[in-house]
């Protein structure tokens, strides 16, 4: 099985805010962004982040997907839509040191964000009937996918870089992963 997975593409954010749950744009030239992505292959099946910033991009490309709330970015609680510079440094700074085991109130922290995304990797990693599925995501989904497949300390993950509205390309053969491509 093939299974691709793409970042959408890069967002409107110029007040730098903090978002993962939260909703924002994508940026003015989406359609611009869209002319560099290849996703003219057939896909056995298309499973796309709730997001709006994902779904437009399925959308853009007139193909039949589904969505899982799996596949959603993290959940920063309190801190969404907030600019990271008016986050009180008493809560951010637990968060900088310790971005696994810390979350924003009302959020969720790395290992839970991990908890559900590979419950739905292992979902459709073990789907008998499928050759070839592309996963529109996010960066955090992605990076966590590749380090489970990688077996990397979490405390790295952000060493990664999923560039917007680019795809992984990840090999199952009988249980046995390969990363094929990286920000193709």
């Amino acid at each position: 099985m093939e299974i691709h997975l793409i970042r959408h593409t890069a967002v409107e954010n110029p007040e730098n805010l903090c978002y993962g749950f939260s909703d924002i744009p994508l940026r003015n030239n989406f359609a611009e962004d869209c002319k560099a992505l290849d996703l003219n292959e057939n896909f056995d099946q298309v499973i796309s982040s709730p997001s709006g910033r994902c779904t437009l991009l399925a959308e853009h490309f007139k193909l039949n997907y589904k969505t899982d709330e799996r596949l959603r970015e993290m959940n920063f609680g309190d801190w969404e839509m907030k600019k990271w510079t008016d986050i009180p440094e008493e809560e951010i700074n637990p968060w900088y040191r310790d971005f696994i085991h810390v979350k924003a109130s009302g959020g969720e922290n790395l290992l839970e964000m991990q908890a559900r995304v590979m419950s739905f990797w292992n979902e459709l990693t073990t789907e008998k009937n499928m050759d070839k599925a592309l996963i529109v995501t996010h960066g955090g989904v992605i990076r966590l996918i590749l380090q489970s497949i990688l077996e990397f300390p979490l405390e790295n993950l952000f060493k990664i870089q999923i560039d917007y509205g680019k795809k992984v390309i990840i090999q199952v053969n009988e249980g046995n992963f390969s990363v094929k491509k990286l920000n193709g």
